[in-house]
């Protein structure tokens, strides 16, 4: 069987499942879901991923993500590679922990958010061993779940910081209490009714609306199959790194040769915003330093390492990632 296509643009949203090599279980205890929701939130970060939900299984996971940048395969390769290698050092094994690729639904935002995102959070009530709960038993059981990000749709107190909530609440009237009260209410119908949604999944790779299956097939796949077509993506990029140029150079006061010549914070930002927001290969950032890739991916590490104990670098690149949002719409 061929494998689904992988289609990526900007703002894109996808579900992504991964399951364990032979069913086996990817999460021996809480230490391994804790680490897993550390690399997550650094991942989503670093390639300015929104997640809007997520659950985990004891030999899967699921994540609703949007990507501003249009760059699932890059984000799911960094956080996949991260957490084997967490996950084969902390249990002293070697060999493949998934089962084959992840798998990338594309969904169409505009009628199935909402729609995958309680399909995502009721996981833990469609196993086998709840077949037969009472329907109530089955909610609480929800509701007790604490490796999902159902808690912050409920109550708001509960949010996480890493997590999106106002794309799906906004379905309901935005982020109040009585958005919190419909989401809810259609959780529970959907335990009582068992509502299904995969039935209408599209070649392994979308599920949307006509409309939207309609552009996808016009816009997207007909891209696939035109090897004559103008190389789009690296049109984009090159608009994107100039973006990125002007962004800096302007918020510094510094021409590129000054930042190319310096070493410290602004360099490290300056790369790290080339890479996500310029769609530049570390290989590329290097020839335009003047630098081996190597270095420019130690300098992207250092820096992530610098966001983790200073708040003051996390706001920075926060400004700089929704200023070039802005310039990319």
């Amino acid at each position: 069987m061929a494998r689904p296509l992988r289609l990526q643009y900007p703002d894109a949203v996808y579900h992504v499942t991964c399951r364990g090599n032979e069913r086996r279980n990817i999460f021996q205890d809480d230490a391994d879901r804790n680490r897993f929701l550390l690399l997550l939130n650094q991942s989503v970060n670093i390639y300015t991923v929104k997640l809007h939900s997520y659950v985990l299984m004891n030999n899967h996971f699921h994540l609703l993500v949007e990507t501003p940048l249009g760059n699932l395969a890059e984000f799911m390769r960094r956080f996949n590679v991260a957490y084997i290698g967490y996950y084969n050092r902390q249990h002293k094994r070697v060999g493949h922990l998934y089962q084959g690729r992840y798998k990338a639904i594309l969904v169409d935002k505009d009628a199935y958010l909402s729609i995958l995102s309680r399909y995502i959070h009721l996981n833990p009530v469609r196993i086998k061993s709840m077949e037969k709960i009472d329907p109530q038993e089955k909610y609480k059981h929800l509701t007790d779940y604490p490796w999902s990000s159902l808690s912050g749709y409920l109550k708001k107190r509960k949010k996480l910081h890493f997590v999106h909530y106002d794309l799906v609440l906004s379905e309901y009237g935005g982020d109040t209490d009585k958005a919190r009260r419909t989401y809810r209410k259609a959780l529970i119908e959907e335990i009582t009714e068992g509502k299904g949604i995969y039935d209408q999944v599209i070649g392994q790779t979308v599920i949307g609306g006509e409309a939207f299956i309609a552009w996808v097939k016009e816009k997207l796949l007909a891209e696939e199959k035109d090897k004559e077509a103008p190389a789009h993506r690296v049109i984009k990029v090159h608009g994107a790194k100039d973006a990125v140029i002007k962004a800096v150079t302007r918020r510094s006061g510094k021409t590129l040769e000054q930042i190319k010549g310096e070493k410290g914070l602004l360099r490290r930002v300056t790369m790290d915003l080339l890479y996500r927001q310029g769609g530049m290969t570390n290989r590329d950032i290097g020839s335009m330093f003047d630098v081996d890739y190597t270095a420019v991916s130690q300098e992207r590490r250092r820096l992530r390492l610098l966001a983790e104990k200073e708040g003051k670098v996390v706001n920075m690149l926060r400004d700089y990632d929704a200023e070039l949002s802005q310039i990319k719409k």
